[in-house]
Order: C-alpha cells, then structure tokens, then sequence
C-alpha cells in the first residue's frame, strides 16, 4: 500500500490533521491499520519511537471524530487503553489531548461543528473528585493500569462503564506477558468480554517481544481467529557503548570508584541538552540525584520513582520535557515508551538484567522516528562488566530474552474468580468457559477448577475452625 493511500478509509478531517502535523504514516501504521480497520485482533511490534501507539489510536480517533462531527457521540466508553505504568497513562493522555484539539480547531476552521471527545486517566493517582466525575460523564477514551482495570470491573458503576467498550489497547504488552502481572490482567479481558455486548478489538503493542507467536497467543486468548501480527521487528539505530572507571573493578564498588561514575556523567551531561540516568533501585535514585545535584546544582537534577508522589512524579516528567533539568534519576518508572521530551542521552548505572530493559532504556534517547538512541551502561564491578559485555554483544546481534508466561497460577484464578462471583451470579460452567478462554489457563483441569471453588466456598481449615470462605456455592 503506498502512503498516499494508507489514509484513505480516514474522515477527511483526520487525514489533513495527520498530513500537517505527521506527513507520511510510517510502516507499522501502514501495516497496522488495515488490520485493525478490519476488526482482527493485531499485535504490533515494532521499535520504540516508530509510530505504533498512535496505529492503534488513529482508527479509533477517526470512528470517534465521525461519530462527533455526525452528532451521534453518546456518553459511552469507546477505547480502553491499558498501560503497565502509570506514567505512562499519564503520558498518554496528553498525546491524546493535544491530537483531538487540533483536530476539533481544524474542525472549527472548515466551519464544522464538533462536539467534544472526552479522555480521562483511572490509577491509583487519580482524585476522588476525578473519579466520580468520570463515572457521572463517562469519557470515551479511557486510559487506566491492569490493577485499576480489575477495580472498574468489580463495581457496579464503573462495570456499566466498561460495558460499551469497543476497543482494548495493551501497550508494552512485552512488560505484563512474563508474570502474574500478565496474567491477571488476561482474566480480567476475559470478563470485560463477557461484560460487553459485542467481543471488543484487542491492540496490542511492543518494541520487545520473543517468540511474538506466543505474545500474540497471549493477547487473543483460545478458542479464537488467529491475531494479525505486524513484525516491523526490534532493532534501530543505537549508539551504545561500556564506561569503565580507571580504578580497578573489584567485588564491590568503592567510593573512589562512584565518584568517578559521577563525575563522568557530568561531563556526559554537559555534552547533551538532557540525560536520564536509569538505576535499579529507589534508594540508590535518591543517593545518585543528591550526589550529582552537589556537582551541577539543585535545579538541574532530580530523581524519579514509584515511592514519589504523584505531584513530585509529574513535576519531575514535565520539568524534563521543558528543558528545565540537565539530568533525571530513574527507575524502572520511566523505562516503557513514555515521551519525555527531548532526551539525548541515556546512561544505565550497572547491568539491567535483561536485553529487552536495555533496549527500553536506552530507547529513551532519541525517542521519535528516525532518531539514533544514544546509551552509556557503566560497570561497577567485574561481576556486571561480564554481564554489560554479553548484553551488548546481544543487543548487537539482535538477540532478545525468551519470554515465560506463567501458566496457571492458582492464586491469580482464586482472586478473579471472587471478584467476577462479587459483581452476579454464575453458573460453574461459564465461569469454567471463561477462565479456559484466557490462554494461561487453557490447559485448566475441571478438577483443579472444583478444588479452588471448593477452598473458596468452604474456607481454610485452621487450629479455630474455618476462615476464609468468600463465597456461597449452591450444590443442588
């Protein structure tokens, strides 16, 4: 399909929109939207800053803008949007904002009335006020984690919400897949499925993913059409490379030796308009932030992690995006495909534990098509400098980690299953159905299923009578 042709099935206000601000569609739109256009649950993989997430959102923003600019917009939830950070929800749904006003003053400059397109945030950071107002004017654009999903689809109102659903988005599907996380979250499809009217479309996006057969097995569940996968595949252009301190590496890094980390990564930084530096615990963000703060200055550096409040955490992103900060101090909090503004430079303090978080980091730097993501990883000791080196090497030869999705895990099961009995009745037979639809449980016994519905129905035997029973079960 040529570019020129790739927008055609748009709303001709969407084209003109996306031809000023984007130009041509790059190639896993081209690739993506057919499928999805068609109604197929698609996987989409390809590298960080090419377009993917907004493959996914440009259809669904043109089904919307038609359905606004016709009057029949309702007060429905169309588009889920399921993301494994917070800041990324966040993210997010300003990249979705600003889109639709520029659609809408397009709009406005045709002389073409436009009723308004509503995006709102649901996470553990969101206010109150914020959530009884979505619930009041449900928005059509819902962007939310898989443990604030879980809670939608446990209340009432919220599950009215959910019902009309058309379209379910999983990005960094890669970061879910590989634990309870992932599966979890796979059951809670499962219910929203049974919740809506018609079987919602399910998105999903990652630049890191392996076997992506196995992903998208995931993502479509059993018993299914086969998912469209578009393989645009991992790799683009990467600058990177091992810093090594002149000090001797030993068991444990020295203090000598950090500080010679430090002080090489300000002369990085000076070098760079903005640097982000990712380590792997919260304590050692504070402790690199307040070190490099006593170099450069208090307003020039800041950390970034979970333990922040949602304040400081949006402060921190939206400093950084506007060039107020040389240099953020990271965790895993910012590693998935969030827009942080122009960031140049990325340096991971010891090993990340995994060529797919490397990948992710350091595709921080330089995050938009076309651009060469630029990383420095340092070694600490002689342990993480054999283990930097065959990262690298793996990276370079366009190796990735092999994926293990759990399967079956029985604690997961015992929680959803309480929480879909909470919300009506079932018979044991559906219920079965639908937890063998997920594909971690496809190979769940009957027997096994009888077993946790008995634990939960009778409790835990214990030294003062039974406890735990949460649910009745009606044997007749």
């Amino acid at each position: 399909m040529r570019n020129t042709d790739s927008l055609s099935w748009a709303h001709p206000l969407v084209q003109e929109w996306f031809q000023k601000k984007l130009g041509t569609p790059t190639e896993p739109q081209i690739q993506g939207w057919p499928e999805i256009l068609a109604g197929k649950t698609t996987l989409i993989s390809a590298p960080t800053g090419s377009g993917k997430t907004l493959a996914a959102f440009l259809a669904c923003i043109d089904q919307l803008v038609s359905q606004a600019l016709n009057h029949t917009l309702t007060h429905n939830t169309q588009v889920l949007y399921i993301s494994p950070l917070k800041a990324l929800s966040n993210d997010v749904h300003k990249n979705l904002t600003q889109p639709l006003q520029e659609i809408s003053e397009l709009a406005q400059e045709h002389q073409l009335t436009m009723e308004e397109i509503r995006v709102a945030v649901r996470t553990g950071d969101t206010l109150t006020k914020e959530r009884q107002a979505m619930l009041k004017k449900p928005p059509h654009i819902l962007v939310t984690t898989p443990e604030s999903f879980y809670i939608l689809l446990t209340a009432e109102k919220s599950r009215a919400m959910l019902s009309t659903v058309k379209t379910v988005i999983v990005d960094e599907i890669h970061a879910l897949a590989n634990d309870k996380r992932g599966t979890h979250l796979l059951l809670s499809l499962e219910r929203l499925e049974a919740l809506t009217q018609h079987p919602p479309i399910r998105i999903g996006l990652s630049a890191t993913q392996k076997p992506i057969e196995v992903v998208a097995e995931f993502l479509t569940g059993t018993q299914r059409k086969p998912p469209a996968i578009i393989n645009i595949g991992h790799a683009r252009h990467l600058d990177i490379a091992i810093e090594v301190p002149s000090s001797p590496l030993a068991p444990v890094a020295s203090n000598d030796m950090w500080d010679e980390i430090y002080n090489r990564i300000v002369a990085l930084s000076a070098a760079h308009r903005s640097t982000l530096v990712f380590v792997n615990t919260r304590r050692l963000a504070e402790r690199v932030a307040h070190r490099l703060a006593e170099r450069i200055g208090e307003e020039f550096v800041t950390a970034h992690h979970g333990s922040l409040s949602r304040k400081l955490r949006l402060h921190a992103e939206t400093r950084l995006k506007n060039g107020e900060l040389k240099i953020l101090v990271a965790t895993a909090s910012l590693e998935l495909g969030i827009d942080i503004g122009t960031v140049d430079l990325v340096c991971q303090l010891g090993s990340p534990r995994a060529i797919a978080v490397a990948l992710q980091r350091i595709g921080r730097a330089g995050h938009w098509h076309g651009a060469i993501s630029k990383g420095r990883i340092f070694a600490t000791t002689r342990d993480e400098l054999v283990e930097c080196a065959a990262l690298v090497y793996a990276i370079r030869t366009g190796d990735l980690d092999q994926l293990i999705i759990p399967k079956q895990p029985i604690d997961i099961l015992a929680q959803q299953i309480v929480a879909a009995v909470a919300t009506q009745e079932w018979q044991e037979d559906d219920l079965f159905a639908l937890c063998k639809r997920a594909y971690a449980y496809d190979d769940l016994s009957r027997e096994l299923f009888d077993n946790i519905l008995d634990m939960l129905a009778d409790g835990i035997a214990g030294s003062r009578g039974r406890y735990g029973a949460y649910l009745f079960r009606d044997r007749v």
